[in-house]
């Protein structure tokens, strides 16, 4: 069937880092393929996922990041359902469960640099980040004092996710 990949065992350990909670998270955590095929990568990383969410149905990604368009993807006796969007941002991919529930996840590009991407995987899995799928591919390291900068992405983080960051630093309601 065309459109169709059955799963390959991967010998590669999947580059997948989830935060400990889903309480009050921006992000559930990061991935970090070795390439954008995905037919190479997406079969060990459904299987990684699997193991702490329960089965995947449905994935949806960037229509103009991976190499090629798959629709279902084979692992074990599921079928998983990959949509191609071209609004969601490269740097996000949304995995739902077969309970509905949503996980949000960083896609660090292959080509990143270790130290860098192992900072934005921490940086994503970590449940008191409220930092942005593609604002951690870009942001340098926290200030000292843990104050975001005027127009980082932190900074903007309005009362629909929590309020802003810099607003409840300084006591501050509102926007």
């Amino acid at each position: 069937m065309p459109g169709t990949a059955l799963a390959p065992s991967s010998p590669l350990p999947t580059r997948l880092v989830l935060a400990p909670t889903r309480d009050r998270t921006v992000l559930d955590g990061g991935w970090w393929p070795r390439s954008w095929d995905p037919a190479a990568e997406l079969p060990s990383f459904v299987r990684a996922l699997s193991e702490r969410y329960g089965r995947i149905r449905h994935l949806m990604l960037n229509i103009h990041t991976w190499d090629s368009r798959i629709h279902r993807l084979t692992v074990g006796p599921d079928v998983v359902r990959i949509g191609w969007f071209d609004t969601l941002d490269p740097a996000l991919l949304v995995a739902t469960t077969a309970s509905d529930h949503q996980v949000d996840l960083l896609v660090v590009p292959p080509t990143t640099a270790p130290a860098t991407a192992e900072r934005a995987l921490a940086a994503a899995a970590d449940p008191a980040n409220l930092t942005h799928a593609p604002d951690l591919l870009v942001a340098g390291p926290p200030p000292p004092d843990g104050t975001p900068a005027i127009g980082s992405a932190a900074y903007m983080v309005w009362d629909n996710e929590g309020g802003s960051i810099l607003s409840r630093k300084r006591g501050r309601t509102g926007r």
